[in-house]
This record gives structure tokens, sequence and C-alpha cells, in this order.
């Protein structure tokens, strides 16, 4: 019998509709939540994605808006971009799109956010207070979308074996450390896998919950899963189909065909977690303001 697929595009729908009740309840307490995105370069994925950002911004009644700079600005031009945007009490939220231009460093860049605007969950500060297990830090959109995806889906973490394929910044180490948080959500006995790791199919074969953002695609086979496991494909990789216009189609990290006969649950790319990531940032942008404010929506 084929896995249930996880409906990244419900769910994130769902949370969008609660971020828009926040955002009315703060609205008419004379707070706007303001999240401002920063695109540097003329990147056209990275345009797109943005643009979709302040779209979904602005549906949730919030001040979407996004700053536009050439390829050419120097980092001490864009540090003061930031500084001046850290000073505007209407911006909540500040979120640099990477990547950036090489003459660039990310790290100097995002370590200039003050804390309490990085809703992307990237300055140091807000890693530390995920990793000791504080909640008044903001979570990586993306694998804070992941535990949105298993808790609201029924799946049970506590005492679960999880194992994350991919050990980025971004996901997999964020993503290891909220799975083992002592709460909802967490209480899981984690692994991750990387690049180095021996006999990967031994590692993935033994998950209740499998993790997946290495960026290689369909790199998991149905053969490397356990049976009845939980499966989370981040990964989102363009590979050649001529049956496309643009020769192209979407597939993650996991194989889907195969994968999907194994396991018990299970998310399609797209519409599995890509959906989540922009409705997790627009809810932090929301609690940015609600935190900034002093006022609760709840």
């Amino acid at each position: 019998m084929p896995a249930e697929l996880i409906d990244g595009k419900a769910i994130a729908a769902s949370i969008r509709d609660e971020v828009a009740h926040d955002v009315a309840t703060l609205t008419a307490r004379g707070v706007v939540p303001g999240l401002t995105v920063v695109l540097v370069g003329d990147d056209g994925a990275s345009a797109t994605y943005v643009g979709a950002k302040e779209k979904a911004s602005v549906a949730a009644g919030m001040a979407g808006s996004t700053l536009r700079y050439p390829a050419g600005i120097t980092q001490e031009e864009l540090l003061r971009v930031l500084s001046r945007l850290n000073a505007d009490p209407t911006v909540h939220g500040i979120l640099v799109q990477m990547p950036l231009p090489k003459h660039i460093d990310p790290d100097t860049i995002i370590r200039h956010i003050v804390p309490e605007k990085d809703v992307d969950g990237f300055h140091p500060v807000n890693v530390g207070k995920l990793l000791i297990g504080h909640t008044d830090g903001f979570v990586s959109c993306t694998p804070a979308g992941v535990i949105e995806l298993l808790t609201r889906s029924g799946v049970e973490t506590r005492g679960a074996d999880a194992v994350i394929v991919g050990r980025s910044n971004i996901v997999g180490k964020p993503m290891a450390a909220l799975l083992v948080q002592a709460r909802a959500g967490g209480d899981a006995t984690v692994t991750v896998c990387h690049s180095r790791s021996r006999d990967l199919g031994a590692h993935t074969r033994r998950a209740d919950i499998l993790i997946v953002a290495a960026g290689r695609a369909n790199m998991i086979t149905g053969d490397m899963i356990k049976a009845g496991a939980v499966v989370i494909d981040v990964g989102m990789n363009h590979v050649p189909d001529a049956t496309r216009a643009k020769g192209t189609r979407l597939v993650g990290d996991v194989h889907f065909d195969s994968a999907v006969h194994v396991a018990s649950k299970i998310t399609p790319v797209p519409g599995g977690v890509g959906p989540m990531t922009i409705a997790m940032l627009l809810r932090n942008t929301v609690r940015a303001a609600r935190q900034a404010s002093g006022i609760s929506t709840r």
C-alpha cells in the first residue's frame, strides 16, 4: 500500500491563516508586522523566491518590502543598509537573500543583523538559544517547518530513531537540535549522516523518521528505507526532462517512486517541505513583532 502523502501545501496554508489572524490582532493594536528582504545581484532563482516572500507577506496583511541592490555593492555599504534596518522600529524581520556575491562575507552580514530581527534564524545568538533549549530565539525556517509537518501529521517523535542525511547549518544541524529537545516535536534519538558517513544505508534503514537534506537528486532509494518509516524529503533538484517545456523537472533527494511503496508517510517534491519555509518565515516575523511590542495575539 503506497505511503500517505504529507501535504505541505495544506499545512502551510493553515499556518498562514494563523499568521493572518495574528497580524490582524497586532494591526488592530497599532502594530503592523514588517518584513524587509534584501536582495543583492540579479540571480533569477533568488529574485523569484524573494518575490514569493514579499507576496506572501502582503497577503497575510504584513508590511512586506524588498530592497534590491546591484551585485557591485560593497560589504561596507550593505552593512550600513542593515544598520538602518536594525534601527527602524517598523521593520520587525530582516532577511538577506543568499547567496551573496563572492566579495561579501555572508557570516559578517548575518552577524550584523540584530538577533531580535533575524527571522531566518541564522545569527549565532539564535543558533545558540536553539542548542540550549531556549524558546525565545528564532529557528531556521526549513527545519522548523519540518517539525510542523511531523507534529501536524500525527507523527510521534518521542523515542523515535531519527536519521538526518545532511549536516548543513541551514537544515541538518538545526534539524538535529530541534529533534533532540525535551519537548513536543523532540525527544528523538538523532543520528546525523554526511558525506563521510560509512555505509549510509545501514543508518537510514533503521530510521523511524528519515529526513534527507543532502542536495543530491534521488540519492535515497526504497531499499535504503525501513518499512513503515516516515520520510521527509527536503531536497529540491532540477534534473533533465525533455518532456517538460523548460527541459527539466524538480525532484527531491529521495527516489519517490521506490520510497512511496516502503514508507508509511512521505513528503512529495514539490508540495512537501517547500511551502513550509515561507510559512515559517511569516510566523517568525509576526513573533518578532509581538516580542518587540509586548502585545500578545493569543
